[in-house]
């Protein structure tokens, strides 16, 4: 049983290197995307992991496991910028949990697994799955994150009773009921894009 006590759980005093400066030229080039993508977890991570395309397929091999890629599909003129691209980084069991979530099926995990997201995403309802970029939908708890990592549960009921406020800088619950349950943890910058909904 995950035992989580929100006070101790993480004290993250994070320095993130990302592996080299944004590259020059277009957004839907591979080099681009390998950067963006990359960098949404540290340079000891990203520059070393599996790479998918917005095309979904591979389009750099990596040797450690992780598996780096957009979580939203790629405009036709490519992504605005890497915040845009919803890149996210996922060790064996959350690329478990990603693909269950993209096929709308059950997560079946052999471990809880872990997402870097140091671009930030979108946003989506706290509490509805699939409600991802729909920031003017009017959705009650809609939270645009910047820098986070996630905790992505094998027993969903290991996360009970943690709090699902994404207002006070701690470690928090998204999708709560649902098969899709999750720790968010944010990090420095996570209210960069709605700085409304950050600790008063």
């Amino acid at each position: 049983m995950l035992k989580i006590t929100l006070t101790t759980f993480f004290t993250l005093l994070v320095s993130f290197s990302i592996s080299s400066a944004e590259p020059y030229g277009s957004h839907a080039s591979e080099r681009w995307q390998i950067w963006a993508y990359t960098s949404a977890a540290p340079s000891f991570i990203g520059d070393h992991a599996t790479v998918i395309g917005a095309s979904g397929k591979v389009i750099r091999e990596g040797t450690n496991g992780w598996r780096c890629e957009p979580f939203m599909p790629m405009p036709e003129r490519g992504f605005k910028d890497a915040h845009s691209s919803v890149a996210a980084c996922s060790d064996k069991n959350a690329i478990a949990w990603a693909d269950a979530y993209k096929a709308n099926q059950t997560p079946q995990l052999e471990a809880d697994g872990w997402i870097w997201m140091i671009h930030g995403d979108l946003g989506v309802d706290n509490f509805i799955p699939y409600t991802d970029a729909q920031k003017d939908a009017g959705h009650k708890h809609f939270i645009e994150s910047g820098a986070h990592i996630m905790l992505m549960p094998k027993d969903p009921s290991s996360l009970d009773g943690q709090s699902t406020d994404y207002t006070t800088g701690a470690p928090y619950v998204m999708f709560a009921g649902t098969p899709y349950v999750h720790l968010m943890i944010p990090l420095e910058g996570y209210y960069d894009y709605q700085p409304e909904s950050g600790p008063k």
